[in-house]
């Protein structure tokens, strides 16, 4: 899994770089089949914004959420991304 963290007016320090991906390591425990994983962390006035997009095997997955805290939006984001992989893997597995 490829992942790439970009900041848009906030600098993305060492901490939240490993916090992002000790998050993303759930992702991948549910679903090996991740290619690549951008992620946005935005500042804009108060609001602290985390979105990322997820590549999986012939689709991509969005998410992004917003928050007070730069910690608790990246937390939300990735529970809304792991709902959506799990959810993908199971329309895979129920189909074929």
């Amino acid at each position: 899994m490829q992942l790439s963290l970009s900041g848009h007016h906030v600098e993305v320090t060492d901490a939240i770089r490993d916090y992002t991906n000790s998050k993303f390591e759930k992702i991948k425990r549910h679903f090996d089949k991740v290619i690549d994983v951008h992620v946005i962390l935005t500042v804009e006035k108060l609001e602290q914004k985390a979105e990322a997009t997820i590549q999986l095997n012939g689709s991509k997955i969005f998410a992004e959420d917003t928050q007070e805290n730069m910690y608790a939006a990246i937390d939300s984001l990735v529970d809304k991304l792991d709902r959506q992989v799990r959810k993908h893997k199971e329309k895979i597995t129920n189909h074929r």
